[in-house]
């Protein structure tokens, strides 16, 4: 509304833009007059005024009743806030930068961060990351020495886990470039019906399982993910291949660098296949190219944000893929498509080079065929890099029973009213209990907190909206194919209505959250939720919970359901020793989706 040069100033062309403003917040009639009004009686090139009827739409906005008195004693004070917003809007934000604020899940005095106090030798930083206990264990050879037979059929050498394709590897029964070439003639068959990848990276894929297969002659042998190909969901940074984030209006952005995470995982001599398909700007499955598909029902979307990942990996196009939650992205397609995801702690994982739309709930995992799979991936992406400064360096042992001598010694509970509930799933659920009783678990009941925790959400759409600030203001937001209410475009222009005030009050909310899921889960390791039942899967997002989503059966329409395991913070080992206890047991994970079987 006001002159670039002097943003305090009206130009010529300000009172009509101001009058739709006026209209579009809600005012009308002889609210709508007055403000005209006001507008009309500033001078051109006059400092710009805040109708009394603004402050007041305004003020019913942030849900407040101001009165006449105290609105105009605030229209100043409101229009220096303008004008310095004006100001600060000059200076160019890019995605990749992080407000100076940090958020963490952690407590006040907590050091053990998932392992037992007295194994702690040493204190930890929660500011500097440091500890003596360092987090990298990063295994280097299998505890299980048996190589399997190399399957005769390319599908079901497709199909098999990390841990089975990594001893055929190792062993020389199978090369990276064999297998690459297995993933790479899949991808281009099936990635028709599925539109689960972005970008087909076969040409780095090549040299990569060359590489690999190389050292492995030459007796470099990195450790399981080895010669393993893999995809990227696509809001991940990798140097001179384009990173989309699924979003028209950044189709061909072509980073300079790679993801700390994908840096990691070439260090790990893992095979950059394909960047998967990720609903736009992390939202659903819909991006530029399409939908991405079910395997188990090709008519229906794979569910998102981690679309491409979850629908590849279940129709056996690459071994493991890279997925990131805010809200439910990894736990979502992996729900629809059957395959298992680890959500790590918040601050496991560095985000560097990932598209921020959230900076307090963003996680990055792993999506695999099975809970021993994501463990193996997990201790190849996780611990601080230097680059992300809310990631915390603590200790993980990917051979999870190492840790987890007698897992059935461990606490676990479950969200009884959740389970309780009626719901469509719920057969489901039942089962899952009665599988984890069979087991010898004496299960314990847990209640959780009476917060508002769908209201704190409001924290989520703030800060997204911040990340794509400057796509809102310069309409390129028009350029997405979801326009709906429930679309980010919509989502982002509301926003900007919330008060910075009451963003900081649904964080001090969040810090009453965390508490009490501290103390509900004081005597406990591990709990079982279903996984769209009760408040777990919004409220753990919040206050940084690890979870594991994996299969608990299949409809009568084929599609799988599935079940979430939730873990203490920076208790992954636990989280997953059990969730790999009931996987074992079941054995559902090992289905396969016809027509890519």
């Amino acid at each position: 509304m006001a002159d670039e040069t002097n943003p305090g100033m009206i130009t010529t062309g300000d009172r009509r833009e101001f009058l739709r403003w006026c209209a579009g917040i809600g005012l009308t009639g002889a609210a709508l007059a007055e403000a005209g009004r006001a507008m009309a009686q500033a001078p051109v090139g006059g400092p710009a005024p805040i109708a009394d009827a603004v402050l007041a739409g305004g003020a019913e906005l942030a849900g407040l009743d101001f009165t006449a008195p105290e609105r105009e004693m605030m229209a100043a004070g409101a229009a220096d806030n303008r004008d310095a917003i004006r100001r600060l809007r000059q200076v160019s934000l890019g995605n990749e930068v992080a407000p100076a604020l940090i958020f963490t899940p952690l407590l006040p005095g907590v050091v053990n961060l998932g392992r037992p106090r007295e194994e702690i030798r040493g204190p930890y930083d929660v500011v500097t990351g440091a500890s003596s206990v360092r987090s990298v264990s990063r295994t280097k050879r299998h505890h299980d020495s048996r190589a399997p037979i190399r399957p005769p059929v390319p599908s079901d050498l497709a199909f098999l886990t990390i841990g089975k394709l990594s001893r055929l590897i190792e062993s020389g029964e199978l090369t990276s470039r064999e297998l690459t070439e297995v993933y790479l003639d899949r991808l281009q068959r099936f990635d028709p019906q599925l539109e689960c990848v972005i970008t087909l990276t076969a040409e780095l894929a090549r040299r990569q399982a060359d590489l690999a297969d190389a050292e492995i002659r030459a007796g470099r042998y990195r450790g399981p993910l080895h010669g393993i190909p893999y995809g990227a969901k696509d809001l991940l940074a990798t140097r001179g291949i384009q990173t989309t984030w699924g979003a028209e209006p950044f189709r061909g952005q072509v980073p300079r660098e790679d993801a700390t995470v994908i840096h990691r995982l070439a260090e790990a001599g893992a095979v950059l296949v394909a960047k998967t398909a990720v609903g736009a700007l992390a939202y659903g499955d819909v991006w530029f190219g399409g939908t991405t598909r079910n395997p188990w029902k090709p008519d229906q979307g794979s569910s998102g944000s981690s679309a491409g990942s979850s629908s590849g990996t279940a129709a056996g196009l690459f071994a493991f893929a890279i997925g990131t939650e805010t809200l439910g992205s990894i736990v979502s397609p992996c729900t629809r498509c059957g395959t298992t995801g680890l959500r790590p702690t918040f601050g496991r994982v560095s985000r560097h080079g990932a598209m921020a739309l959230s900076w307090s709930m963003d996680k990055i995992g792993p999506i695999a065929r099975s809970v021993g799979d994501c463990a193996l991936v997990f201790d190849a992406i996780h611990g601080a890099d230097g680059r992300d400064v809310s990631v915390h360096d603590a200790p993980f042992n990917a051979d999870i029973d190492a840790h987890v001598h007698d897992w059935t010694s461990l606490r676990i509970g479950y969200d009884k009213v959740a389970f309780d509930e009626a719901r469509e799933e719920k057969g489901f659920d039942d089962d899952v209990l009665e599988a984890m009783r069979r087991l010898g678990v004496s299960l314990v009941p847990m209640t959780f907190p009476d917060l508002p925790v769908n209201d704190t959400l409001l924290l989520l759409e703030c800060e997204a909206a911040a990340a794509f600030d400057e796509l809102t203001r310069t309409n390129q937001d028009e350029q997405l194919k979801r326009q709906t209410a429930q679309a980010w475009p919509n989502i982002f222009r509301t926003a900007r209505l919330i008060p910075a005030v009451e963003y900081i009050q649904a964080n001090r909310i969040r810090t009453l959250l965390i508490q009490q899921f501290d103390q509900a889960m004081a005597d406990i390791d591990v709990y079982l939720s279903p996984t769209y039942g009760g408040i777990s899967l919004r409220a753990t997002n919040l206050t940084g919970h690890p979870c594991v989503v994996l299969p608990s059966g299949f409809r009568a329409d084929s599609t799988p359901a599935s079940v979430t395991f939730m873990g203490r913070l920076f208790g992954e080992e636990a989280l997953l020793a059990v969730a790999r206890a009931y996987q074992d047991s079941t054995g559902w994970h090992r289905r396969r989706p016809a027509g890519f079987a």
